[in-house]
Order: structure tokens, then sequence, then C-alpha cells
């Protein structure tokens, strides 16, 4: 069962103040793309200006010729989180939203190879489509799957 956003009274687009991504975090997409998994976490944020609301359109730019989509369960922190105790990070999370991750992957791969952040091909406007928040009583993330349809074909399944 989704709860919207609406009846937990929290509007992602309106109410988010960043968007912390992890890079890399799953192994078999790092070796679809050659990467080697990181030894440490891969963090990069994304303004705001990339949420996209459910039904929303993602902009193509005119700069990439190679975009791609990654779903993502993002994990909504509803107040402020600084230097909690393990034990006590999941009374922060406000519950989960299915995101898209959006990337002009030849621009990435240019700032790679240039070893510069990938900012230019990872933080354009409308590149961060989101879903309502679901509740953390309503999802067990450790046994879900999601799955990615781009114009209704079936283009990635993350477990």
């Amino acid at each position: 069962a989704v709860v919207s956003t609406q009846s937990t009274g929290m509007n992602l687009i309106k109410q988010a103040t960043k968007i912390v991504c992890v890079g890399r975090n799953y192994a078999k997409h790092a070796k679809e793309l050659g990467n080697a998994l990181p030894t440490t976490p891969i963090i990069f944020t994304k303004p705001t200006t990339c949420f996209v609301e459910d039904g929303g359109s993602v902009l193509h730019p005119d700069i990439s010729k190679d975009v791609h989509y990654e779903v993502e369960l993002g994990v909504v922190i509803g107040k402020t989180l600084s230097k909690v105790p393990a034990s006590e990070v999941m009374s922060h999370v406000a519950g989960y939203a299915i995101a898209i991750d959006v990337t002009c992957r030849d621009i990435q791969e240019q700032c790679k190879a240039e070893r510069i952040p990938w900012t230019m091909a990872k933080c354009l406007d409308t590149f961060c489509p989101i879903g309502p928040l679901v509740s953390p009583d309503k999802i067990d993330v450790a046994n879900t799957e999601i799955t990615l349809k781009q114009n209704g074909v079936l283009i990635k399944t993350c477990t």
C-alpha cells in the first residue's frame, strides 16, 4: 500500500532541501558499466530543481546524445540527521520513494576521464523524477523489487 504525500502531510518536492546520492552502490550495475566497486561510498548531490513530480516529463538536454535512467529506492529523511548513532537512524526515516537517477552518460564519461565531478551529467533540471512517499511501515525494503519501464518497455529490475 502506498501512502501518498498528501496523507502524510509531507510534500517531497516542496519540503526537500537536498538530494544526496550514492554512486556505484549496486554491484551489478557497476559491472554493467565496467566500473570497479569503490572501497568507500561515492557521494554526490543533486539540486532540488532536479525533482519532477510523478507523471511529469524529463527534459532531454541538447548537450547529450546518451541519456540513461536508473531506478532507485529513495530514503526520505524527515528530520535533521547529523551524527546520529546507527541505532537511532531509522527513527529519522519518514519513508521511501521511488526515484529515477537520470544521467547524461556521455558527459559523465568525459567527466570521469578528466577526473572532475559528475555535476554536468547528473544535475540538470528534471533529472530526478520521484514518486509518492511510502510510509516505512508499509514496505519491507529488504524484500522489495523495483522495476523501471520507459514508454511501457521494461528497462531495469532491481531487488
